[in-house]
């Protein structure tokens, strides 16, 4: 991927925050009793991290990213590599970004077998055994894809996902539903937001020259 010249990146941004309208579902307990390590090394109890949401209905794990508008323009990957850890029998971080042709560095910190299977459609797919003494293997994806699912097939409840991007302009939603696009160029974008459960929801907005355009996202129950 060839860099991108300095003009291509702006100094406007979007910011703004992600909801949930509706009765969020409780949170389902996962039963890690098959790994004695799992167990261990996991809080008591474990619950599932499909959908995080506070009281006022602001939405974690959400990505957002630019889907159109950056017309021809190209991105140098960062050579900063993302990583993902596998943590108390849980990926960490859940949801993430990752631009084509960056190193994805996948770290075991756990005293177990893990088994890292990304189930990729545009990129060539991968399945990881690591160790309880492998603790460091990387892959890198070629090309734009959201989202790639990443599971590990020995612990049927870790699951992860990738939005492999060819440019910088992603973001994913703290626990406040917060998220930020930052540099980018004046110019007209479509703006995507992905939830694991609720699919995706696309804004179209404007921005002019050093401004900070504010949208939120709303998804409802289906």
């Amino acid at each position: 991927m060839t860099e991108a010249p300095r003009n291509a990146l702006g100094n406007s941004a979007v910011i703004g925050r992600v909801f949930f309208n509706g009765k969020a579902p409780a949170p389902k307990v996962i039963r890690m009793k098959q790994d004695p390590a799992c167990e261990q090394e996991s809080e008591a109890p474990a619950y599932s991290e499909e959908m995080v949401c506070n009281t006022d209905g602001a939405l974690a794990n959400v990505f957002v990213y630019v889907k159109a508008g950056l017309g021809s323009r190209r991105y140098a990957a960062s050579t900063t590599p993302v990583m993902l850890d596998q943590h108390r029998c849980r990926y960490e971080p859940r949801v993430f970004g990752i631009q084509a042709g960056q190193t994805l560095k996948i770290l075991n910190s756990d005293h177990t077998l893990h088994n890292v299977h990304a189930s990729a459609e545009n990129n060539k797919p991968f399945n990881l055994a690591m160790s309880a003494a492998e603790k460091v293997r990387t892959r890198v994806f070629d090309r734009a894809e959201v989202m790639i699912p990443i599971r590990c097939n020995v612990h049927p409840w870790m699951i992860a996902y990738a939005g492999v991007l060819d440019h910088p302009f992603y973001s994913v939603t703290d626990t406040t539903g917060s998220f930020k696009l930052s540099a980018l160029p004046a110019r007209e974008y479509e703006i995507e937001a992905w939830h694991e459960l609720f699919g995706t929801l696309l804004q179209k907005i404007k921005i002019a020259e050093a401004e900070t355009t504010t949208i939120d996202f709303t998804f409802q129950q289906r």
